[in-house]
């Protein structure tokens, strides 16, 4: 049976292990590149067979927060440019998440200071989960309530389509092993998705066939742009962030992606499990989307080893992420192959700032590596 620590195929690639580092926003570039700091983060955990970047913004558009490096201009793809040869000089692999955040955006992030958008003009609830980190007019950073949205035109669905392909087509240039198109945690995927927040009367709104439309549209972009061998998707199917509130048809909506994902090839799906209520993404829910798609599966959320190992040998998932666990134990592979403590990470440094918090963690047995810049 496989193990946590067997390789995989992904694609053209042969991972290490079956342990991915799961995006993670940690806000630290105000001028929206990766630099060298950020190649250095990356570069300190590459042992993980697979790396997800953080989200990475498609457009001006697409912005939901300061300091998070976007990949739509020639400047911010050489910024990623400087992570991919850091993490391939490690031996590790590493994709792009393509993000738009649609509706959970401000004015002030805006193009023009415009509304953000979404499937429709649907506010988030004020609520302080729902706050954006926007820079105010004092010009100070702070968190705000999210601006109303307006629904996107079709003429400006397609142009969001485009934006996907052609930050997949900068992710590539930059060196990056395939690319991860971000349709998860109540962002605007999710927002077309979900009938509760998505009352549009058009093609993209109404039955399940037409919520799932933007997704399947992405995606057929994106593998037209890349190759299908190099894309694939993170979904959260009973994720209930940023007013994703749940709906009857959920399990019928993700199993008619997994439907149109199996049938394009895509090199995985990225579950994320995020259940309000703690409980697990049910196993009978993995085996019905494990019956429909054939390519490799990834589970995040909250895993420990011990789950990550008896999932990958049920044959459940194929790929276990990790996030909170990466960000203060760059060495988490070895660490979960010798059975060594973990480092709690410090809250208070997840976003923003510099050094500290970021790639100051040492690994468990200091050595050359833990002093590189």
């Amino acid at each position: 049976m496989p193990d946590l620590f067997d390789p995989i195929r992904l694609g053209p690639a042969t991972l290490a292990n079956r342990i991915a580092m799961a995006p993670m926003t940690r806000g630290r570039r105000p001028d929206e590149r990766a630099d060298a700091m950020t190649a250095r983060y990356y570069g300190q955990r590459a042992t993980a067979g697979l790396i997800v970047t953080e989200g990475t913004t498609v457009s001006e558009q697409a912005r939901g927060g300061v300091s998070v490096p976007g990949i739509w201009t020639p400047e911010q793809t050489a910024g990623w440019r400087l992570v991919t040869e850091r993490v391939h000089a490690e031996g590790g692999h590493v994709f792009a998440q393509l993000w738009h955040v649609g509706r959970l955006s401000h004015a002030a992030l805006q193009p023009g200071g415009g509304s953000p958008v979404s499937s429709s003009a649907t506010p988030l609830a004020d609520d302080p989960d729902n706050r954006v980190f926007a820079t105010l007019e004092d010009g100070v950073p702070g968190f705000v309530r999210a601006t109303p949205p307006r629904a996107l035109e079709l003429a400006e669905i397609a142009d969001v389509v485009g934006d996907f392909a052609a930050a997949a087509r900068n992710a590539i240039d930059a060196g990056f092993d395939g690319v991860e198109i971000h349709g998860a945690n109540g962002y605007l995927v999710e927002q077309f998705l979900n009938p509760n927040i998505n009352r549009r009367e058009d093609r993209y709104g109404g039955s399940i066939e037409n919520r799932s439309r933007l997704a399947i549209e992405l995606v057929d972009a994106v593998a037209a742009a890349v190759g299908a061998d190099r894309v694939g998707i993170r979904l959260s199917p009973f994720g209930r962030g940023f007013d994703n509130a749940a709906y009857a048809e959920t399990v019928d909506t993700y199993l008619l992606l997994a439907r149109e994902l199996q049938e394009r090839g895509v090199v995985y799906v990225h579950l994320n499990d995020q259940r309000p209520d703690g409980e697990r993404i049910d196993e009978g829910f993995l085996r019905a989307f494990r019956s429909i798609y054939s390519g490799v599966l990834l589970l995040a959320g909250g895993l420990d080893k011990t789950e990550a190992t008896d999932l990958i040998a049920r044959d459940l998932i194929d790929v276990a992420a990790f996030g909170r666990h990466f960000i203060a134990n760059p060495d988490l592979v070895r660490r979960l192959a010798a059975d060594h403590p973990l480092a709690e990470p410090d809250v208070a440094t997840f976003y923003g700032g510099g050094d500290a918090g970021y790639v100051d963690y040492p690994p468990a047995e200091r050595d050359a590596d833990a002093a590189r810049p």
